[in-house]
């Protein structure tokens, strides 16, 4: 594949990536044949025989995505265009097409054969967002028609339930319909995830796990998708976890631990639009916040924080502003309920979460009482190519750098901050000296901060050793500032 805009998308150019082809073993002076063109950025082939294969296209700035159906056997046949949306519209996503394993080992497109029916069937296995949440589902797609028939879909009321992968021992040709098999996977919001094997024609479900609950003292906890408004109107969603046996009316509020990253959008409409689902099991790692539930914390989980810029406005022009405005509206909804104490609220997050953090606290003192940052960039001008999204240079956007930065408000944080970061962090955006620097910058204010490096470590965290130091740090952090409120 070769950019035709030189690698700089500021450059209006058609096509802007074109696809070549060439034997593996080419012949002397044979040179590559061109596969096909394309207007937008080169994401990927996904190839099946050579009849058929899908190319995928997208352009971020304007969240376009494109998939294109080529023959690569067939150079008489033109590429057709078979899906043209928004990568934001969750809703309108008609999902991925299954694949096999072939002779080869590798994973090609599944070809599907239907009865007395000489069309060329396809499965399509989507997530099946929904302003209920999302709904997973497996259709039969004609390519030919673009005919669809919904042939499995997830239970909505209880469980939720996906496809996790096409079960074949053939690995070439069709496979017929009747003879489907696919493996599932089937989980509530109290029952850990069990697979099954679903056979056609009839679609019974088989059993083929059994797994026991792996934390049996939170297996009553109460779990809530919530939904509240920002106040300029955009929908927002969160996850609200709650102890168990907790009764708002009997215990009173909580302290709580905000949770989250925020995601950056065109549209209202799509920052609007319900991501997961409420009946997923309530699934946790090594360093999720949910482990606070055992010390009596409410949590709120993933509270969606929008950063959007219509048409031509980038949304990092109005970062802080928006920021600010949704930590208002997840935070007043959890006062609202009576599950959480105003003066008892604090906010942590990891990498872009850790920048959002930091900036709450900046921005919006009288939200949260301390913060919990890991592995997160406080300085844009250490990033000036670029940080997130972000597609203009420092030198473009001067003042949008230099407003995003918590570095630059660190006089402003009044409440207390700890910072984690592993020794050697690789990720560009975040190497460890933000967090030196960073530190340093709120000692000099008098802030009271603590900066904590674990040694060995990359971006994410791994060693049982660092593990366990960090829920100990995060751990006394919490009780010391957000439980006995004590600055």
């Amino acid at each position: 594949v070769e950019t035709q805009d030189g690698g700089d998308a500021k450059n209006d150019v058609s096509p802007r990536d074109i696809i070549y082809s060439e034997p593996a073993e080419p012949l002397p002076n044979e040179s590559p044949q061109v596969l096909h063109k394309l207007d937008f950025r080169y994401r990927g082939i996904l190839w099946c025989d050579d009849s058929l294969s899908f190319v995928y296209e997208s352009w971020y700035k304007t969240r376009r995505t494109r998939t294109w159906v080529i023959s690569p056997g067939h150079e008489n046949l033109n590429p057709r265009l078979l899906f043209d949306r928004s990568s934001e519209d969750v809703y309108s996503d008609p999902g991925s097409p299954m694949t096999r394993r072939s002779a080869l080992g590798t994973y090609v497109i599944a070809k599907i054969k239907k009865e007395k029916d000489e069309g060329t069937f396809l499965l399509l296995n989507g997530s099946g967002a929904s302003p209920e949440g999302n709904i997973p589902f497996l259709d039969l797609y004609d390519l030919n028609t673009g005919n669809k028939e919904r042939i499995w879909e997830s239970d909505k009321e209880k469980y939720y339930e996906s496809v996790v992968a096409l079960i074949c021992n053939q690995d070439e040709g069709e496979i017929n319909l009747n003879d489907l098999k696919i493996l599932t996977s089937k989980e509530s919001k109290t029952e850990i995830t069990q697979y099954y094997v679903v056979t056609w024609p009839q679609k019974k479900a088989h059993q083929i796990t059994n797994f026991p609950h792996p934390y049996p003292q939170l297996s009553s906890l109460n779990k809530e998708m919530i939904r509240y408004a920002r106040k300029d109107g955009v929908q927002l969603t969160a996850t609200l976890y709650l102890p168990p046996g907790y009764e708002p009316s009997v215990d009173g509020p909580l302290p709580c631990l905000m949770w989250s990253y925020p995601g950056e959008f065109k549209s209202k409409e799509a920052a609007g639009q319900v991501r997961g689902s409420p009946n997923e099991f309530a699934g946790i790692g090594p360093t999720s916040p949910l482990l606070w539930l055992t010390r009596k914390f409410a949590i709120l989980s993933g509270p969606t924080i929008p950063i959007i810029g219509e048409g031509n406005e980038e949304a990092n022009d109005r970062y802080i502003e928006q920021l600010v405005a949704s930590a208002e509206a997840a935070v007043e909804e959890v006062i609202r309920r009576g599950v959480a104490h105003p003066d008892r609220i604090a906010v942590g997050g990891h990498s872009y979460g850790a920048f959002m953090t930091a900036n709450l606290l900046a921005h919006a003192p009288h939200l949260f009482c301390c913060g919990i940052a890991r592995s997160g960039a406080y300085n844009r001008t250490l990033t000036p190519f670029g940080f997130q999204t972000e597609d203009r240079t420092l030198w473009e956007a001067v003042e949008t750098y230099v407003n995003m930065s918590p570095f630059i408000a660190a006089n402003k944080i009044k409440k207390p901050i700890l910072l984690v970061h592993g020794e050697e962090d690789n990720n560009p955006g975040t190497l460890t000296m933000q967090s030196d620097r960073f530190y340093d910058a709120l000692k000099g204010q008098g802030v009271l901060c603590r900066l904590v490096v674990l040694p060995l470590e990359s971006h994410g965290y791994a060693a049982r050793e660092s593990v366990m130091h960090l829920l100990w740090e995060t751990d006394r952090w919490l009780q010391r500032y957000c439980v006995a409120n004590s600055s």
